[in-house]
């Protein structure tokens, strides 16, 4: 059976079956969705993305939109599929809330319906998949010059999924070591970033990434392949954003950090993380 065919037949059992003692989907937006059926318990995410769970027993049914119990089935699983896939696909960048809104009103057009899908849904992510379905509250660049990136003006409303499972639990059967480089690449860079007080010239970053033997013309590296686009990729995930400001040499392109850098700058284990590689750069000075 094709895998993708076999990930779906998984998704579909399980939201049929909504065995929650039995069924523990985990996943890594950055490698394969898969699912197994073991007794791993999940702990609760914390942090400052807002959380869309809601209590469904508050909710509406769908029999007020004129939907039968089993079409409304039919559109949360169509829409579960979506963003795992999705999630899957775009190495965990946010699914815009219009992408989600259009699947579920192709065949419905009450503008009230996508609230209550997108609601069970997330509930459904949560207690079958062991997810977290977060929107993300965009942040805009701080410059109030005219000259801003386009992307500023994208939709704000956008979503992300993030696994409830304990960090340990995590690394040990989930974590994708294949891919540990990106997320090392994404973590010093978004240091950098922060250390600079949350915004840093484009010219500034490639400076400090340059002594770790990193260039934004190599195209070649190889762990990276081009650095320039796994930096565009932080961009398109939401961890930085990209921001253009006019001034006396012309315009200055620099990075700030988006929603999920932010998120992760505030975390106990980054601040002690980061401490301790600034004392070791201290320690280092000294005995040169």
């Amino acid at each position: 059976m094709d895998y993708w065919k076999l990930v779906e037949t998984e998704i579909t059992i399980a939201l049929q079956h909504e065995d929650h003692n039995q069924v523990r989907g985990v996943s890594t937006t950055s490698s394969p969705i898969y699912y197994r059926r073991n007794n791993i318990t999940r702990q609760p995410v914390t942090g400052k993305l807002s959380d869309c769970s809601r209590m469904e027993t508050a909710e509406p049914n769908f029999s007020q939109f004129g939907i039968s119990q089993e079409e409304g089935d039919k559109l949360v699983a169509e829409v579960i599929r979506y963003i795992l896939f999705k999630t899957h696909q775009n190495s965990g960048c946010p699914i815009k809330r219009d992408e989600l809104t259009q699947l579920i009103t192709k065949n419905y057009h009450n503008r009230s319906l996508p609230s209550l899908v997108l609601n069970k849904a997330t509930t459904k992510l949560s207690t079958i998949f062991g997810y977290d379905m977060k929107e993300l509250q965009r942040v805009r660049p701080s410059s109030t010059n005219q000259a801003r990136s386009s992307q500023s003006s994208v939709d704000s409303k956008s979503y992300i999924i993030t696994s409830q499972l304990d960090p340990g639990v995590y690394r040990k059967h989930i974590e994708d070591t294949t891919k540990s480089h990106l997320t090392g690449f994404a973590f010093v860079v978004i240091g950098i970033v922060n250390l600079a007080g949350g915004k840093i010239t484009d010219e500034s970053l490639w400076h400090h990434l340059g002594r770790l033997g990193l260039s934004q013309d190599d195209e070649k590296n190889t762990d990276f392949g081009s650095t320039k686009q796994a930096m565009e990729t932080l961009v398109q995930q939401r961890y930085l954003q990209k921001d253009k400001t006019n001034g006396p040499e012309g315009l200055t392109l620099y990075y700030e950090l988006a929603e999920r850098g932010l998120h992760a700058t505030a975390s106990s284990s980054f601040k002690e993380c980061i401490a301790q590689m600034v004392m070791n750069e201290a320690t280092t000075i000294e005995l040169d």
